[in-house]
C-alpha cells in the first residue's frame, strides 16, 4: 500500500481547522474530475459514507470512504478521524488529526491507499502524487478567511 503522510500548521483555531479540513464536498476542488458527496446529510458521525467519486461522464469509478471514528477537538483534546476505504479500485484507510499548536492548529494527515489494478511497483509514485493532491487540497482548506498553512514532512506524530 501507498503510505501518504503529511502535515500541516495554520493559525485557526482547532475546531474552525477540523471544520474546514472535515467539510467533505469542498474536498472537491482539489481533486481533478471528483465529486465527493457525504451521506446521510446533515453533521458528520460515525456511520457517515463519504463517496468521492472520479471520472468523466460514465467512465469512473466510485471510492465510498466510512466514517469509524469521529471525535471533534474539544477542551484540549485533539480531533481525530478514521475512513475505510472500500471500493472495487481504491481501498486501505485515512486518518485526519487536528490538534492546538501555540496559537493555531497542528493538522496532520495519514492514509495508506491502495489502487487494486497498480502492482506494488507503483506504490511510491503513487504516494508522492497523493501527498501532492492532498496536501493541495488541505492547504486549500486551511487557507480561506483567516487561515494559511506551513507545510511539514512526514508522518503525525503518535
Amino acid at each position: 500500500m501507498a503510505l501518504i503522510a503529511f502535515e500541516r500548521r495554520c493559525p485557526l483555531p482547532p475546531a474552525e481547522a477540523w471544520r474546514r479540513v472535515t467539510d467533505w464536498p469542498r474536498h472537491s476542488a482539489g481533486v481533478p474530475l471528483t465529486r465527493i458527496t457525504a451521506t446521510p446529510p446533515g453533521p458528520t458521525r460515525v456511520g457517515t459514507v463519504v463517496l468521492a467519486r472520479t471520472g468523466l461522464w460514465r467512465l469512473g469509478f466510485d471510492d465510498p470512504m466510512d466514517v469509524v471514528r469521529w471525535e471533534p477537538p474539544d477542551e484540549g483534546r485533539p480531533g481525530r478521524c478514521r475512513l475505510v476505504k472500500r471500493g472495487r479500485v481504491v481501498t486501505g484507510w485515512a486518518e485526519i488529526e487536528v490538534r492546538a499548536d501555540g496559537r493555531g492548529s497542528w493538522v496532520g494527515w495519514r492514509e495508506d491507499a491502495r489502487v487494486r489494478a497498480l502492482p506494488r511497483l507503483f506504490d511510491a509514485p503513487t504516494a508522492r502524487a497523493g501527498r501532492l493532491v492532498f496536501g493541495r487540497v488541505v492547504d486549500t482548506l486551511l487557507a480561506g478567511p483567516g487561515g494559511s498553512a506551513e507545510t511539514g514532512r512526514g508522518a503525525p506524530p503518535a
